[in-house]
């Protein structure tokens, strides 16, 4: 029986099927998003979905749906469904729909009267390509299938209207043809495995309605083009492969395709499988450079997220090439002191105070997994103290160096900690000062480039630093330590401390170097269990706070004041479990394995097989933002990693 599987009852109930997706991404950039039976309610859904470097370097939806049609003696049975304006679903082929596994790969099984039919799809891993299998399981009379092809044709964040732009040519290729709407994209080449009929009928279908995007505040009506239509007969127990790409390929090679993308699949036959199979979907390899997406549909590449993720995404699955591959494309896109926080050529944006020093913990786990400390100082040891030495002498931001040894970072109306949303022009939570675990991950930063250039003789290195390292600890302490009420505060500007109760001071429990003692540690711990632990992850803000929002639901602006006032982060677990073994050791073991395995329950929840983004931080907890998040994933691996280790010891 396939880990994840759907029965019709929850199949036809859309109430329950459409809030549970589908995703897969490949190594070029491109991805596929629906709901399990095919009916978009996002303005990110689509088929076939790829960067468009001619346009605007974008994602850019290009084909977003394919409906299928059954014909049996002149009667027609549409599979297909979309929901139109005023809540009318038509076709409303989600009525057939039986079954759906994920063994190995997703696949719906359709029934109409005595004819079965499997439908699988696959994306293709290198190539900009989506592959789907059509089977006739069963069938008591002459079958033929019908497809017919809804297109956009534009930016993933954008909706597209009908208009008079519309390239209505198209040409034949062997076995379909070949289109494109707009001049600048690339061209849609939609080809079948086996000789196939094409009626051109061009046509717009109007106020196609996206339920997620109307409950975002977003504009949620779309006008999809359909050029025409292709028929094919079919025979019992005959399969036909579907090719949708911007590339014509040869039409006998669809299943030799089909097959070989099979075998490299990670099935999703258990819970620590579907991690591992989540994990590829972030990696993107263009020419030499390689890159996290921090999440799907929506995000890009984000510093920040990327160093974060990265250790879970490669060390905890045993890849220690890729983790080098993308810390050295972060590097070649170094500007001064400061990693990208957002990632776009160009466009990127540098303005995360923190991006920075995580750089420092993922060259540290990297270095622990491959035991190559000595190289690791040759090889980053430049940028490592440029970094370093530029903090102190101070850089954009505010960020310096005090006399004490502890970071000052951030200035009015900015927000460059993690914490980072924006309502109105004003951060909700700027945190300006000495946040708590930007100074935690700085003394880790100091102190393991000490390590490093102590293995190396870089003595010029360890007199300018080593007296700055051992004034932090106490600096620490006095600053945001506090007797009474037994935790850190979150951040501190001159006199003035923040004692809201936060989980960002959790990351100073699990660094490999700390500046505070186990004692505390425990005591901080302790706190952030009783007061913001879930079993999605740690809220964002305790909810004896009265700033405390257990939805974050509504408009971009409702959901923004949510964000970190109390919302769920799974990623947030990652760094509690760390520094609760790192205290508790083995005898902590049955406590880390329920949170880990608790997270089984979401494999069949919003995102099929991964870990949303955000949760509400009220009960049930339900899932909010991205499907699937980089880091959401990547710390569960890691909790897995270090279940393992723990065990092993």
């Amino acid at each position: 029986m396939s880990f994840i599987n759907f029965k019709k009852e929850q199949l036809i109930n859309l109430e329950y099927s459409l809030k549970r997706e589908l995703l897969r991404s490949n190594r070029a950039g491109s991805y596929a998003n629906s709901t399990i039976i095919n009916c978009n309610t996002r303005k990110y859904h689509g088929l076939l979905i790829v960067p468009q470097p001619a346009v605007d370097n974008g994602n850019h939806v290009l084909l977003s749906s394919l409906d299928e049609t059954i014909i049996q003696r002149d009667a027609e049975f549409h599979l297909g469904i979309h929901k139109y304006k005023g809540g009318v679903y038509q076709p409303k082929g989600h009525k057939y729909v039986r079954d759906f596994t994920t063994k190995p790969i997703p696949k719906l099984t359709y029934r109409v009267g005595g004819v079965v039919l499997t439908k699988e799809m696959i994306f293709s891993t290198n190539a900009d390509r989506m592959l789907i299998k059509y089977t006739l399981e069963d069938a008591h009379s002459p079958t033929k299938l019908r497809f017919k092809p809804f297109l956009a044709f534009r930016n993933v964040h954008n909706l597209n209207k009908a208009n008079n732009f519309v390239e209505k040519k198209y040409e034949e290729i062997p076995n379909g043809i070949k289109l494109r709407m707009y001049t600048g994209y690339s061209h849609l080449h939609l080809q079948f495995s086996k000789h196939i009929e094409y009626t051109h009928i061009p046509d717009w279908y109007y106020n196609i309605e996206y339920d997620k995007e109307r409950e975002r505040g977003y504009d949620y009506l779309e006008d999809l083009y359909v050029p025409g239509f292709f028929e094919v007969s079919i025979k019992k127990g005959e399969s036909i492969y579907f090719s949708a790409g911007i590339k014509e390929i040869n039409p006998a090679s669809c299943k030799r395709l089909y097959n070989n993308e099979l075998k490299r699949r990670v099935p999703r036959n258990s819970f620590e499988n579907c991690l591992i199979n989540s994990a590829q979907q972030f990696i993107v390899k263009k020419g030499k450079k390689t890159k996290i997406i921090a999440g799907f549909p929506w995000f890009g590449s984000w510093g920040r997220d990327t160093f974060i993720s990265l250790p879970g995404l490669t060390i905890g699955t045993g890849d220690p090439k890729t983790c080098k591959a993308v810390i050295d494309t972060m590097i070649s896109e170094l500007k001064g002191p400061m990693f990208a926080n957002i990632s776009d050529g160009e466009n990127s944006v540098y303005n995360s105070v923190d991006a920075s020093l995580w750089f420092f913990w993922t060259l540290q786990k990297y270095a622990e997994y491959t035991d190559n400390k000595h190289l690791i100082w040759k090889e980053y040891g430049k940028k490592m103290k440029m970094i370093l030495n530029t903090y102190r002498k101070g850089t954009i931001f505010n960020i310096k160096m005090l006399d004490n040894g502890l970071l000052f970072a951030g200035e009015t109306g900015k927000a460059i900690t993690w914490m980072d949303a924006i309502v109105e022009g004003k951060p909700v939570t700027p945190r300006i000062g000495l946040p708590v675990e930007i100074n935690a991950l700085w003394y880790n930063a100091i102190m393991f480039s000490l390590e490093l250039a102590k293995l190396n003789n870089d003595n010029k290195f360890v007199k300018e630093w080593e007296d700055v390292a051992k004034n932090i600890p106490d600096s620490f302490k006095k600053t945001f330590w506090d007797k009474k009420k037994r935790y850190l505060a979150d951040y501190v500007n001159g006199e003035y401390k923040n004692w809201d109760v936060r989980p960002n001071q959790v990351i100073a429990t699990s660094l490999p170097y700390t500046p505070i003692d186990e004692s505390i540690r425990a005591s901080v711990l302790e706190i952030v269990k009783k007061e913001l632990l879930t079993p999605r992850g740690l809220r964002s803000l305790s909810p004896k706070n009265p700033n405390y929002k257990g939805l974050c639901f509504g408009n971009q602006a409702l959901r923004d004041l949510a964000y970190h006032q109390g919302t769920v982060w799974p990623w947030l677990l990652g760094h509690f479990v760390e520094g609760y073994l790192k205290i508790y050791k083995k005898k902590a073991l049955p406590f880390i394995n329920k949170i880990y395995f608790d997270f089984e329950e979401v494999m069949d929840n919003h995102g099929i097989g991964t870990v949303s983004e955000i949760y509400d931080g009220d009960p049930p907890y339900t899932p909010r933002g991205c499907i699937s998040q980089a880091w959401s994933v990547a710390e569960l691996l890691r909790i897995g990693y270090l279940i393992k280790k723990y065990e092993d010891k």
